[in-house]
């Protein structure tokens, strides 16, 4: 058996030969490796896919809470019934292509199918520069074409009737300041009066707070505020007169503190249903009389 020594000095096997000569040209090449900076074991990349991914990549690979769910779910539902039980040194992209054009034929929309691509990608990415592998199975290879369809804008009429459709009091007041601000639902949701200087109307955008499994959540609850929003940066803008002047009334009215909720949800019965699509202002007026009528 003839050794070697790896990047961190250690001595290492380069094998058993059946001559010196052999012997010595497996060190050389082995220490060769080492200088390269190539210092991956070939018996890493035996490894099958699906060990890799739960002993090595998800565990370690930094990445949001809400990020950790999604990608979890969509390995295990998409990726890992196709490549878990090969072995990471030969999945190829040749194979890669096959899976694509098999997610196509079960009528996977193309957005999803470059999602769930991107997932694999960046497996596979985090893969070669551990050098695991020596190939990126997924370079070169093309998804569907995404098209990109326009936005669906909500007319006044439309946001009239969801505005009074809506029980009067917080409801309606998030709504509002939904419309003149723009921000996303976990933003919105975790806004306090301290993000509100009423005196110049500036709101700050400070925190967000995202819906998770209980097993996702670093303690095991529902909903994980960050203490950033999602793209990392404070946002800060001016909001006008009149809904400043709202605010200030609901937080003067509900006796909040600086660190309260802005919008906090009042106490149900049962659940509200959802509203799954703009209703149509033409056929609700419709509707309204035919209720009035069996009733």
């Amino acid at each position: 058996m003839i050794k070697h020594d790896d990047i961190r000095g250690q001595r290492r096997s380069a094998g058993t030969y059946a001559s010196k000569k052999e012997a010595e040209k497996a060190w050389q090449c082995a220490e060769v490796k080492v200088s390269e900076g190539r210092t991956g074991e070939p018996a890493r990349g035996r490894q099958r896919f699906q060990d890799y991914v739960e002993n090595t990549w998800l565990p370690n690979h930094e990445m949001e809470a809400s990020t950790r769910e999604g990608y979890t779910y969509t390995i295990y539902k998409h990726i890992m019934p196709e490549f878990g039980r090969m072995r990471m040194v030969d999945i190829l992209p040749e194979h890669v292509r096959a899976w694509i054009a098999k997610l196509k034929k079960r009528g996977m929309k193309p957005v999803t199918i470059r999602c769930t691509k991107i997932i694999l990608s960046a497996i596979f990415t985090t893969a070669l520069e551990d050098q695991v592998t020596f190939l990126h199975p997924c370079r070169g290879v093309k998804a569907p074409p995404v098209v990109r369809k326009p936005l669906k804008i909500v007319t006044p009429e439309q946001f009239d009737d969801i505005y009074h459709a809506l029980p009067d009091g917080t409801f309606r007041l998030l709504t509002e300041t939904e419309i003149e601000s723009g921000l996303r639902w976990g933003e919105l949701s975790e806004l306090r009066p301290k993000d509100l200087n009423l005196r110049t109307r500036i709101l700050t955008v400070s925190r967000t707070v995202v819906e998770l499994n209980p097993k996702f959540h670093p303690d095991g609850g529902h909903f994980l505020v960050k203490d950033y929003p999602k793209d990392k940066e404070y946002r800060r803008f001016k909001l006008s007169a009149q809904m400043a002047e709202k605010l200030e009334d609901h937080i003067r009215t509900a006796g909040l503190t600086r660190d309260d909720l802005l919008f906090q949800m009042p106490p149900q019965d049962k659940p509200r249903a959802r509203i799954t699509e703009i209703p149509d202002p033409a056929t609700l007026g419709r509707t309204e009389s035919n209720d009035k009528g069996r009733t």
